[in-house]
């Protein structure tokens, strides 16, 4: 069962079926996935994605959340961690990758530093992998701000999808240096 977690301002809880339309929304905002998927997603893309994203908590017991505003419900975007295969070697791939997406509306509010702190205590304090990567475009400024705020640290570059992405890396804190979320189910 997927864990739901509540910040002060947000809900992070797993995907459900019927996000189908709202998760078209939010990968049919052009600047939310400019960096992540360079066009929107068809309705055919984000039904297959929608099955994925479902399917990591089935077979990993991890995977990404979705991202609610805690006052109106409404979906703002994903965070979490999963395990894409994106082929990018051997100090990429098995290790848990972190993303996040946030809907153009939610951007410079704090929400994506907010809900990635939630989603990371959690994963520390769930099964705490000694090692978590993502990637970045380089242009994306924002995004490295939040991760550079989560810890993660470049190490290398590689090209994905016909673009140069950055290698970010971050190591699980401390054992006495974990906390999760005080409002976790």
């Amino acid at each position: 069962m997927t864990p739901e977690i509540e910040t002060e301002r947000l809900r992070l809880r797993g995907h459900r079926i019927d996000d189908f339309e709202r998760s078209c929304a939010l990968t049919s905002d052009p600047v939310a996935v400019h960096f992540i998927f360079q066009k929107p997603l068809t309705r055919e893309e984000v039904w297959g994605r929608l099955h994925r994203l479902v399917g990591h908590w089935t077979l990993l017991d991890y995977g990404l959340f979705v991202v609610e505003e805690r006052t109106t419900g409404r979906m703002i975007g994903e965070v979490g961690l999963a395990d894409f295969r994106r082929g990018l070697g051997g100090d990429f791939d098995g290790c848990p990758e972190f993303a996040w997406m946030l809907a153009s509306d939610a951007h410079g509010k704090g929400y994506a530093t907010e809900a990635a702190r939630a989603a990371l205590a959690w994963m520390e304090g769930r099964f705490a992998p000694p090692r978590t990567v993502c990637i970045i475009d380089p242009a994306n400024i924002a995004s490295l701000r939040v991760a550079e705020k989560l810890g993660f640290k470049p190490y290398g570059e590689a090209e994905y999808k016909d673009k140069t992405v950055l290698k970010l890396e971050r190591f699980c804190a401390p054992a006495g240096d974990r906390s999760t979320p005080a409002n976790s189910r």
